[in-house]
């Protein structure tokens, strides 16, 4: 009972920058904005109170299905990115997060990944009752 006071459906990760996540321009490659958004979801689930290993060995692998990211600043070398995920749309078949990407409370970048639920054949698959409640966008 208590669980459900302390539900959290938005969780917000700061990296760093790293020369080696830079291009050619000085700036982010892109391609390293979604791992952050991964960073970011995994650190959300962690905050609701699992991790991505623990569903792993109940049999119940969460793949990506769908990502965008949609680039408004250059992020550089140094620069503290702070990445809020939030679990905007849930159900027994599918979950959708949404991020916002901030540098200094200006925004860098905004993204979405949407997931299915698979079983261990890679086939789709129920989110099971532990994690449902979890995981609800509500």
């Amino acid at each position: 009972m208590q669980r459900a006071l302390l539900k959290v459906t938005t969780h917000t990760s700061r990296v760093t920058v790293r020369y080696a996540e830079t291009d050619q321009m000085g700036v982010v490659y892109h391609a390293n904005y979604l791992v952050w958004m991964e960073v970011a979801r995994t650190e959300l689930c962690k905050a609701t109170g699992f991790a991505y290993s623990e569903m792993e060995a109940d049999g119940v692998l969460l793949a990506v299905s769908e990502a965008g990211c949609r680039y408004l600043r250059g992020a550089r070398y140094g620069e503290d990115i702070d990445i809020t995920a939030t679990i905007a749309d849930s159900n027994r078949r599918f979950i959708e997060f949404h991020y916002t990407m901030t540098c200094e409370g200006k925004k860098v970048a905004t993204g979405r990944t949407r997931h299915i639920f698979l079983n261990k054949e890679f086939r789709p698959t129920r989110l099971p009752d532990r994690y449902a409640e979890l995981l609800s966008a509500e």
